[in-house]
């Protein structure tokens, strides 16, 4: 089930790993993305490179994540996917950032360049889990889940 309230990992006094697990893999994942950004800086009124490579290759190892986690015949440990996935991975990725980025692009009247960067991230990111969860496949063998009719 995907309602965090019936998961058993978040079940009793388990819910207490899994949050410890997601805050110290959010920590990491924010750290990770603190580094791009000033490893990548983006120039005064320049494009915002940064978070856009940041959030796409997030993304892709979302998808790179749940095909190994959710999709395998074996079973990951129940706290793999919130400490990587929800955590580490929910801490790199950044649209908070990306909004703040478009509203500062459109301030500054730059109204096409926020529409493509608006456009870019969304369709990168969607297409980035896509082609990266599909690959992954691919490379193990793994046929996806069938959808419930």
């Amino acid at each position: 089930m995907s309602d965090p309230v019936h998961r058993a990992e978040t079940a009793g006094r388990e819910k207490w790993r899994v949050l410890g697990a997601i805050a110290a893999g959010g920590a990491l994942g924010a750290v990770a993305r603190y580094a791009a950004l000033v490893l990548w800086p983006a120039a005064d009124g320049g494009f915002p490179w940064a978070v856009l490579g940041v959030n796409v290759s997030g993304c892709a190892l979302i998808g790179v994540l749940m095909v190994l986690v959710s999709e395998r015949d074996g079973v990951a440990h129940p706290l793999v996917r919130p400490f990587l996935g929800v955590g580490v991975l929910g801490g790199f990725t950044t649209f908070s950032t990306y909004a703040a980025d478009v509203s500062k692009l459109l301030d500054r009247q730059e109204a096409l360049t926020a529409m493509a960067y608006a456009a870019a991230t969304v369709v990168g990111a969607l297409g980035a889990v896509w082609a990266a969860a599909a690959a992954t496949r691919a490379l193990l063998g793994v046929r996806g889940r069938e959808r419930a009719a």
